[in-house]
């Protein structure tokens, strides 16, 4: 249960990076002409929908990795290849989570713009369809977008031992980031009806900043770095499991 409210804390760190990426598409979501609640409920379903995708996406790649290791017990290959398996996942978690620090920068672009824009555009299209079915719809697309945090966190999920622990992994992740999303809808509700804060950057339709009003920049920096530190521990945690029974199996030889 400490490791899963370490992950919750960690998508918190990492709203102030999810609502850089895409606050802007829960911004454009906007409200429903029959009120507040209404409204209320379009947010909800859309940010149900990028968790269901996070949840998906963890029970998938713990399944695989159960399933690329195989069963076995103490000390055997399979046994093995899933400490390995911790090891590289760890290191990944690392590698992203020095990201939010400034370092391998050139690799992150290449992290984040594979297959981006075409699911941006179907975005863009889903934002035009009428019905309840469309917030979770888009909700759903937004959660395949491409983003270092959610490969962070699947390779955690993918290290978790099973469907139903990175199922758990990804939406703790989700639960974490969903206030700040839910936030950020109320926020484009308000700037619809014209309200503007100078001094601050917008959010574009595609997640990048544009000039205006929402998101100061220093507060998004220092959030990226508390995000990434977390990112990092968690790494440093995944590693460790994975070669520590190792380190003991050989002793014990």
């Amino acid at each position: 249960m400490t490791h899963y409210v370490l992950i919750f804390l960690a998508g918190v760190a990492a709203s102030v990076h999810c609502v850089g990426m895409c606050g802007g598409f829960a911004c454009a979501l906007g409200g429903d002409a029959r009120g507040p609640v209404a409204s209320l409920r379009r947010q909800l379903i859309y940010n149900l929908g990028r968790v269901m995708t996070y949840c998906f996406l963890g029970a998938m790649v713990g399944y695989l990795g159960v399933w690329l290791v195989g069963p076995g017990g103490e000390g055997t290959p399979a046994s093995l290849a899933q400490r390995a398996l911790a090891v590289v996942s760890g290191l990944l978690m690392v590698f992203i989570g020095l990201q939010f620090f400034g370092f391998f920068r050139r690799f992150s672009q290449g992290l984040t713009g594979f297959g981006g824009e075409s699911l941006a555009t179907a975005l863009r299209d889903l934002l035009k369809t009428p019905g309840s079915a469309a917030p979770l719809a888009f909700g759903v697309l937004n959660g395949f977008l491409p983003c270092p945090l959610v490969y962070a966190f699947a390779a955690q999920a993918a290290a978790s031992g099973g469907p139903a622990s990175g199922f758990l992994t990804m939406a703790a992740f989700g639960l974490g980031t969903f206030p700040a999303m839910l936030i950020m809808g109320g926020v484009g509700l308000g700037w619809r009806q014209g309200f503007r804060q100078p001094g601050v950057q917008a959010i574009s339709m595609n997640g990048h900043q544009n000039r205006g009003a929402l998101l100061r920049t220093g507060w998004r920096e220092h959030g990226m770095r508390v995000a990434g530190g977390f990112i990092v521990v968690l790494g440093l945690i995944t590693f460790v499991r994975g070669v520590l029974p190792m380190t003991a199996h050989l002793h014990g030889s």
